[in-house]
Protein backbone atom coordinates (compact mmCIF):
# COMPACT_ATOMS: atom_id res chain seq x y z
CA UNK A 1 0.00 0.00 0.00
CA UNK A 2 1.05 3.51 -0.98
CA UNK A 3 2.33 5.51 1.91
CA UNK A 4 -0.22 8.21 3.23
CA UNK A 5 -0.06 11.82 1.43
CA UNK A 6 1.05 14.64 3.87
CA UNK A 7 -1.81 17.68 4.49
CA UNK A 8 -1.90 20.83 5.86
CA UNK A 9 -5.06 22.52 6.51
CA UNK A 10 -5.82 26.44 6.38
CA UNK A 11 -8.40 28.13 7.94
CA UNK A 12 -9.73 26.03 11.18
CA UNK A 13 -13.40 28.20 11.34
CA UNK A 14 -16.60 26.61 11.19
CA UNK A 15 -16.15 25.15 7.54
CA UNK A 16 -13.40 23.22 8.30
CA UNK A 17 -14.91 20.57 10.59
CA UNK A 18 -16.75 18.93 7.12
CA UNK A 19 -13.11 18.65 5.83
CA UNK A 20 -11.69 17.18 9.00
CA UNK A 21 -14.38 14.96 9.58
CA UNK A 22 -13.20 13.58 6.03
CA UNK A 23 -9.45 13.57 6.21
CA UNK A 24 -9.73 11.68 9.50
CA UNK A 25 -11.76 8.81 7.91
CA UNK A 26 -9.36 8.49 5.08
CA UNK A 27 -6.14 6.27 5.83
CA UNK A 28 -4.29 7.64 2.50
CA UNK A 29 -4.54 11.34 3.88
CA UNK A 30 -1.97 11.97 6.98
CA UNK A 31 -2.78 15.72 8.80
CA UNK A 32 0.38 17.29 9.38
CA UNK A 33 -0.52 20.61 10.03
CA UNK A 34 -3.47 22.92 10.91
CA UNK A 35 -2.81 26.62 10.30
CA UNK A 36 -5.48 29.60 11.08
CA UNK A 37 -4.61 33.17 12.76
CA UNK A 38 -6.28 32.11 15.52
CA UNK A 39 -4.03 29.75 17.48
CA UNK A 40 -6.80 28.84 19.99
CA UNK A 41 -8.98 27.26 16.60
CA UNK A 42 -5.76 24.97 16.05
CA UNK A 43 -6.16 23.51 19.05
CA UNK A 44 -10.02 23.41 19.22
CA UNK A 45 -9.83 21.50 16.06
CA UNK A 46 -7.16 19.25 16.96
CA UNK A 47 -8.89 18.01 20.38
CA UNK A 48 -12.22 17.71 18.70
CA UNK A 49 -10.44 15.26 15.86
CA UNK A 50 -7.50 13.74 18.15
CA UNK A 51 -4.93 15.03 15.36
CA UNK A 52 -2.14 15.02 18.20
CA UNK A 53 0.82 14.23 16.00
CA UNK A 54 -0.40 16.94 13.69
CA UNK A 55 1.87 20.55 14.21
CA UNK A 56 -0.55 23.87 15.03
CA UNK A 57 0.49 27.16 14.35
CA UNK A 58 -0.37 30.61 12.99
CA UNK A 59 2.15 30.89 10.19
CA UNK A 60 1.33 28.79 6.98
CA UNK A 61 5.16 28.97 5.42
CA UNK A 62 6.50 28.04 8.51
CA UNK A 63 4.38 24.72 9.21
CA UNK A 64 4.95 23.85 5.38
CA UNK A 65 8.79 24.07 5.32
CA UNK A 66 8.64 21.92 8.90
CA UNK A 67 6.27 19.74 7.46
CA UNK A 68 6.48 19.24 3.90
CA UNK A 69 3.55 18.42 3.11
CA UNK A 70 1.57 16.70 -0.49
CA UNK A 71 -1.22 19.16 -0.78
CA UNK A 72 -2.85 22.60 1.35
CA UNK A 73 -6.45 22.28 2.09
CA UNK A 74 -7.96 25.97 2.54
CA UNK A 75 -10.83 26.52 4.15
CA UNK A 76 -9.54 30.70 4.96
CA UNK A 77 -11.42 33.32 4.12
CA UNK A 78 -12.11 34.09 0.46
CA UNK A 79 -9.57 37.54 1.21
CA UNK A 80 -7.30 35.29 2.11
CA UNK A 81 -7.50 32.63 -0.59
CA UNK A 82 -5.14 34.08 -3.51
CA UNK A 83 -1.95 34.65 -0.61
CA UNK A 84 -3.12 30.61 1.28
CA UNK A 85 -2.41 29.46 -2.32
CA UNK A 86 0.22 31.22 -3.60
CA UNK A 87 2.24 30.40 -0.59
CA UNK A 88 1.46 26.55 -1.19
CA UNK A 89 2.17 26.43 -4.89
CA UNK A 90 5.42 28.01 -3.84
CA UNK A 91 6.19 24.89 -1.53
CA UNK A 92 5.16 22.11 -4.56
CA UNK A 93 1.76 21.60 -2.86
CA UNK A 94 -1.51 20.92 -4.83
CA UNK A 95 -4.35 23.06 -3.45
CA UNK A 96 -8.31 22.42 -2.98
CA UNK A 97 -10.01 25.51 -1.64
CA UNK A 98 -13.51 26.36 -0.38
CA UNK A 99 -15.42 28.69 -2.68
CA UNK A 100 -15.49 31.11 -4.27
CA UNK A 101 -11.74 30.40 -6.40
CA UNK A 102 -10.96 34.51 -5.20
CA UNK A 103 -12.02 37.53 -3.97
CA UNK A 104 -11.52 39.46 -7.30
CA UNK A 105 -10.63 38.44 -10.93
CA UNK A 106 -7.53 39.85 -11.24
CA UNK A 107 -6.71 37.60 -8.06
CA UNK A 108 -7.86 34.56 -9.60
CA UNK A 109 -6.12 34.54 -13.10
CA UNK A 110 -2.83 35.03 -10.81
CA UNK A 111 -3.50 32.13 -8.76
CA UNK A 112 -4.56 29.85 -11.80
CA UNK A 113 -1.63 31.18 -13.29
CA UNK A 114 0.79 30.34 -10.89
CA UNK A 115 -0.58 26.30 -10.33
CA UNK A 116 0.04 26.14 -14.10
CA UNK A 117 3.42 27.64 -13.77
CA UNK A 118 4.04 25.47 -10.44
CA UNK A 119 2.66 22.46 -12.73
CA UNK A 120 0.43 21.39 -9.29
CA UNK A 121 -3.42 21.08 -9.55
CA UNK A 122 -5.25 23.83 -8.11
CA UNK A 123 -9.26 22.84 -7.46
CA UNK A 124 -11.70 24.31 -5.79
CA UNK A 125 -15.06 23.17 -3.78
CA UNK A 126 -18.25 22.76 -5.49
CA UNK A 127 -20.18 20.74 -2.94
CA UNK A 128 -23.92 20.76 -5.10
CA UNK A 129 -22.06 19.51 -7.93
CA UNK A 130 -22.20 16.37 -6.38
CA UNK A 131 -25.39 16.21 -4.88
CA UNK A 132 -26.89 12.17 -6.86
CA UNK A 133 -29.98 14.71 -7.90
CA UNK A 134 -27.65 16.80 -9.84
CA UNK A 135 -25.69 14.70 -11.51
CA UNK A 136 -29.22 12.45 -13.12
CA UNK A 137 -30.55 15.89 -14.31
CA UNK A 138 -27.14 16.86 -15.73
CA UNK A 139 -27.33 13.30 -17.11
CA UNK A 140 -30.75 14.02 -18.22
CA UNK A 141 -30.48 17.29 -19.94
CA UNK A 142 -27.23 15.85 -21.49
CA UNK A 143 -29.22 12.67 -23.09
CA UNK A 144 -31.17 15.54 -24.89
CA UNK A 145 -34.54 13.81 -24.03
CA UNK A 146 -36.02 17.16 -24.39
CA UNK A 147 -34.46 18.14 -27.01
CA UNK A 148 -31.61 21.01 -26.83
CA UNK A 149 -31.60 23.17 -24.20
CA UNK A 150 -32.53 26.85 -25.03
CA UNK A 151 -33.29 28.82 -22.25
CA UNK A 152 -32.97 28.13 -18.64
CA UNK A 153 -34.75 29.79 -15.65
CA UNK A 154 -33.76 29.53 -11.61
CA UNK A 155 -35.31 31.23 -8.50
CA UNK A 156 -33.52 31.10 -5.03
CA UNK A 157 -35.90 32.56 -2.90
CA UNK A 158 -34.56 32.28 0.70
CA UNK A 159 -35.21 34.29 4.37
CA UNK A 160 -31.67 34.12 5.69
CA UNK A 161 -31.19 35.65 9.37
CA UNK A 162 -27.41 35.10 9.53
CA UNK A 163 -27.12 37.81 12.55
CA UNK A 164 -23.33 38.08 11.00
CA UNK A 165 -21.11 39.44 9.04
CA UNK A 166 -23.21 38.62 5.79
CA UNK A 167 -25.69 41.17 7.36
CA UNK A 168 -22.75 44.30 6.30
CA UNK A 169 -21.66 42.59 2.82
CA UNK A 170 -21.71 44.72 -0.34
CA UNK A 171 -23.66 42.17 -3.11
CA UNK A 172 -24.03 40.02 -0.04
CA UNK A 173 -26.33 37.41 -2.55
CA UNK A 174 -23.99 36.99 -5.60
CA UNK A 175 -21.05 37.29 -3.92
CA UNK A 176 -21.63 34.36 -1.32
CA UNK A 177 -24.32 32.36 -2.36
CA UNK A 178 -24.80 32.54 -6.30
CA UNK A 179 -21.34 31.35 -7.18
CA UNK A 180 -22.93 27.72 -6.21
CA UNK A 181 -26.04 28.31 -8.44
CA UNK A 182 -24.25 29.96 -11.46
CA UNK A 183 -21.54 27.32 -11.25
CA UNK A 184 -24.57 24.61 -11.35
CA UNK A 185 -25.74 26.44 -14.20
CA UNK A 186 -22.34 25.74 -16.24
CA UNK A 187 -22.66 22.21 -14.97
CA UNK A 188 -26.48 21.01 -15.56
CA UNK A 189 -26.15 23.09 -19.29
CA UNK A 190 -22.32 22.23 -20.21
CA UNK A 191 -22.68 25.74 -21.34
CA UNK A 192 -19.74 28.76 -20.65
CA UNK A 193 -21.00 32.51 -19.88
CA UNK A 194 -20.94 35.00 -22.54
CA UNK A 195 -22.26 38.18 -21.05
CA UNK A 196 -24.63 39.30 -18.35
CA UNK A 197 -26.93 42.07 -17.35
CA UNK A 198 -28.29 42.33 -13.72
CA UNK A 199 -29.60 44.49 -11.65
CA UNK A 200 -29.43 44.21 -8.01
CA UNK A 201 -31.77 45.90 -5.02
CA UNK A 202 -32.53 46.07 -1.27
CA UNK A 203 -36.33 45.57 -1.04
CA UNK A 204 -38.25 46.90 1.47
CA UNK A 205 -37.96 45.30 5.07
CA UNK A 206 -34.46 43.88 4.71
CA UNK A 207 -32.37 43.01 7.42
CA UNK A 208 -29.45 43.37 4.95
CA UNK A 209 -27.20 46.27 4.88
CA UNK A 210 -26.58 46.52 1.23
CA UNK A 211 -28.31 44.85 -2.25
CA UNK A 212 -29.88 41.19 -1.13
CA UNK A 213 -32.14 40.52 -4.04
CA UNK A 214 -30.39 40.40 -8.27
CA UNK A 215 -32.28 39.29 -11.36
CA UNK A 216 -29.63 38.39 -13.68
CA UNK A 217 -29.79 37.67 -18.04
CA UNK A 218 -27.26 35.28 -18.98
CA UNK A 219 -26.10 34.60 -22.57
CA UNK A 220 -24.41 31.16 -22.30
CA UNK A 221 -22.44 29.71 -25.11
CA UNK A 222 -24.50 26.93 -27.51
CA UNK A 223 -27.03 30.23 -27.84
CA UNK A 224 -28.71 29.10 -24.41
CA UNK A 225 -29.88 32.52 -22.30
CA UNK A 226 -30.05 31.96 -18.58
CA UNK A 227 -32.10 33.70 -16.16
CA UNK A 228 -31.41 33.76 -12.10
CA UNK A 229 -34.06 35.45 -10.11
CA UNK A 230 -32.81 35.90 -6.14
CA UNK A 231 -33.53 37.08 -2.90
CA UNK A 232 -32.18 36.32 0.61
CA UNK A 233 -34.43 38.16 2.35
CA UNK A 234 -37.72 36.36 0.94
CA UNK A 235 -40.18 35.29 4.23
CA UNK A 236 -42.42 32.49 2.82
CA UNK A 237 -42.63 30.03 0.24
CA UNK A 238 -39.20 30.06 0.16
CA UNK A 239 -36.77 27.50 -2.65
CA UNK A 240 -34.80 24.61 -1.38
CA UNK A 241 -30.90 25.94 -1.39
CA UNK A 242 -30.64 24.66 -4.72
CA UNK A 243 -32.71 26.63 -6.55
CA UNK A 244 -36.18 25.66 -8.52
CA UNK A 245 -35.07 25.13 -12.10
CA UNK A 246 -36.97 25.19 -15.20
CA UNK A 247 -34.98 24.15 -18.80
CA UNK A 248 -36.62 24.30 -22.05
CA UNK A 249 -35.38 22.25 -24.63
CA UNK A 250 -36.95 22.11 -28.67
CA UNK A 251 -38.90 18.94 -28.04
CA UNK A 252 -40.06 19.46 -24.64
CA UNK A 253 -39.29 21.07 -21.00
CA UNK A 254 -37.78 19.63 -17.66
CA UNK A 255 -38.84 21.23 -13.77
CA UNK A 256 -36.10 20.82 -10.68
CA UNK A 257 -37.09 21.95 -7.39
CA UNK A 258 -33.27 21.25 -6.51
CA UNK A 259 -34.22 18.11 -4.55
CA UNK A 260 -36.07 15.23 -5.43
CA UNK A 261 -39.23 16.71 -7.24
CA UNK A 262 -38.88 16.26 -10.93
CA UNK A 263 -40.87 16.61 -13.95
CA UNK A 264 -40.17 16.98 -17.99
CA UNK A 265 -42.46 16.26 -21.18
CA UNK A 266 -41.31 15.75 -24.50
CA UNK A 267 -43.48 16.39 -27.61
CA UNK A 268 -45.07 13.32 -28.68
CA UNK A 269 -47.17 14.39 -31.79
CA UNK A 270 -47.79 17.69 -33.28
CA UNK A 271 -49.86 19.18 -35.79
CA UNK A 272 -52.59 20.81 -33.89
CA UNK A 273 -53.15 24.43 -31.90
CA UNK A 274 -51.14 22.68 -28.92
CA UNK A 275 -48.76 19.63 -29.26
CA UNK A 276 -49.61 16.48 -27.65
CA UNK A 277 -46.69 15.45 -24.63
CA UNK A 278 -45.85 12.70 -23.23
CA UNK A 279 -44.07 12.50 -19.61
CA UNK A 280 -40.60 11.49 -19.01
CA UNK A 281 -39.25 9.76 -16.21
CA UNK A 282 -35.90 11.03 -14.63
CA UNK A 283 -33.48 7.57 -15.23
CA UNK A 284 -31.41 6.28 -12.57
CA UNK A 285 -28.11 6.71 -13.13
CA UNK A 286 -24.41 5.16 -11.65
CA UNK A 287 -23.62 8.37 -9.41
CA UNK A 288 -21.05 5.95 -7.34
CA UNK A 289 -18.18 8.16 -8.64
CA UNK A 290 -18.74 11.93 -8.11
CA UNK A 291 -21.30 12.48 -5.01
CA UNK A 292 -21.24 13.64 -0.95
CA UNK A 293 -20.71 16.84 -1.53
CA UNK A 294 -17.39 17.62 0.40
CA UNK A 295 -15.99 14.37 1.12
CA UNK A 296 -16.71 13.07 -2.71
CA UNK A 297 -14.54 16.40 -4.12
CA UNK A 298 -11.94 15.69 -1.36
CA UNK A 299 -11.70 12.04 -2.45
CA UNK A 300 -11.67 13.08 -6.02
CA UNK A 301 -8.90 15.38 -5.39
CA UNK A 302 -6.84 13.07 -3.33
CA UNK A 303 -7.05 10.36 -6.24
CA UNK A 304 -5.95 12.60 -8.84
CA UNK A 305 -3.33 13.80 -7.02
CA UNK A 306 -2.27 10.43 -7.32
CA UNK A 307 -3.44 9.52 -10.54
CA UNK A 308 -2.21 12.54 -12.33
CA UNK A 309 -5.94 12.98 -13.47
CA UNK A 310 -8.09 16.17 -13.87
CA UNK A 311 -10.49 17.32 -11.03
CA UNK A 312 -13.77 18.06 -12.20
CA UNK A 313 -13.59 21.89 -10.74
CA UNK A 314 -9.87 22.61 -11.63
CA UNK A 315 -9.36 26.05 -11.08
CA UNK A 316 -9.23 26.69 -14.95
CA UNK A 317 -12.62 25.28 -15.33
CA UNK A 318 -14.14 26.88 -11.88
CA UNK A 319 -12.74 30.57 -13.03
CA UNK A 320 -15.53 30.67 -15.45
CA UNK A 321 -18.08 30.47 -12.54
CA UNK A 322 -16.41 33.04 -10.84
CA UNK A 323 -16.44 35.28 -13.72
CA UNK A 324 -20.14 35.08 -13.87
CA UNK A 325 -20.27 36.16 -10.38
CA UNK A 326 -18.11 39.22 -11.18
CA UNK A 327 -19.87 40.10 -14.15
CA UNK A 328 -23.12 39.80 -12.67
CA UNK A 329 -21.67 42.71 -9.96
CA UNK A 330 -19.83 44.67 -12.75
CA UNK A 331 -23.25 44.52 -14.70
CA UNK A 332 -25.42 45.68 -11.35
CA UNK A 333 -23.13 48.50 -10.81
CA UNK A 334 -22.53 49.88 -14.57
CA UNK A 335 -26.27 49.49 -15.50
CA UNK A 336 -24.85 47.98 -18.20
CA UNK A 337 -24.73 44.57 -19.99
CA UNK A 338 -21.20 42.66 -19.14
CA UNK A 339 -19.35 40.91 -21.73
CA UNK A 340 -17.45 38.25 -19.79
Amino acid sequence: MAEPLKVVLAGCGGMSAAWLKTVKEMTTLELVGLVDINLEATRKRQDEFAFTQAIIDTDLGAVLSRTKPDMVFDCTIPEAHMDVTLTALSHGCHVLGEKPLADSMDNARRMVQAAQDAKRLFAVIQNRRYMPAARRVSHFLHSQAIGRITTVNCDFYIGAHFGGFRDHMKHVLLLDMAIHTFDSARFLTGADPVAVYCKEWNPHGSWYDHDASAIAIFELSNGIVYTYRGSWCAEGLNTTWECDWRFIGDKGSAKWDGGDGFQAQAVASTGEFFSKHRDVPLPEIDTSGKVGGHDGLIREFVNCVRTGATPETVCTDNIKSLSMVFGAIESAESGKRIEI
